[in-house]
């Protein structure tokens, strides 16, 4: 009898935290070898619109539902998107829903894309909030947020983790330097690779992003002002 109520327990813990990606609307189909998927903004005027795409379910593995969103995207060709509100009665844009949302999905040459510079990108992981510092200023991030930071090309900025056993970068961002985007892990517990035997403790990697992947989650997670 334990065995069972165990079984369903486990089955309901992934029913409720499943996410499914569904492609709702085609629109027409591009044929292009782009690799990325990009957010876009005020370009959507000049875009082409292929098609829409809609998550149901949430889940905190966002890298998995990124991929699953990337494939659907491009089996229609598409390298950018914009989220699509739900609207409410009166026509007005809903709050963003993470168990439910819509993209749109587009076709942009990419010498038409904006805003791609000049910016530091600054998320925690989606389940605790994250503690750091840059360039000696201290900041709190919570769960499934960020900072975006303008910066100075030429001027040297210091992130770390603020913890023992955490991680210290450093970026010197030239004139016309492409966005940079970072997230600050959770801690860490792995097994000792030296054969040594025993445990590594990590607390607080800081990790780069890929492009797409990032805008991804700028779009599902939420903007932090930068005061501490």
């Amino acid at each position: 009898m334990k065995k069972i109520i165990f079984t369903v327990f486990v089955f309901l813990m992934h029913f409720f935290n499943a996410q499914n990606v569904y492609l709702t609307k085609v629109e027409k189909t591009k044929e292009n070898t782009d690799k990325f998927l990009y957010k876009i903004e005020s370009e959507i005027k000049g875009a082409e619109y292929l098609g829409e795409i809609e998550v149901q379910g949430f889940s905190k593995d966002d890298a998995e539902v990124f991929s699953l969103i990337y494939k659907k995207a491009k089996e229609i060709g598409a390298n950018s998107f914009s989220l699509k509100p739900f609207e409410n009665v009166d026509g007005s844009p809903q709050n963003f829903n993470p168990a439910n949302y819509r993209l749109n999905l587009y076709f942009l040459p990419k010498d038409k894309l904006i805003n791609q510079t000049g910016s530091l990108y600054l998320f925690a992981s989606s389940e605790k909030e994250q503690k750091i510092a840059l360039n000696k200023k201290d900041y709190t991030i919570s769960p499934r947020s960020y900072l975006i930071i303008k910066t100075i090309p030429g001027e040297v900025y210091t992130i770390s983790t603020k913890k023992l056993l955490g991680s210290t970068i450093k970026i010197q961002p030239k004139k016309n330097s492409s966005n940079q985007y970072f997230q600050i892990s959770a801690t860490k517990v792995k097994s000792d690779d030296t054969g040594t035997g025993g445990l590594n403790l990590k607390s607080g990697d800081i990790i780069g992003l890929e492009k797409s992947y990032a805008e991804f989650l700028s779009t599902i997670y939420n903007k932090e002002n930068q005061s501490n």
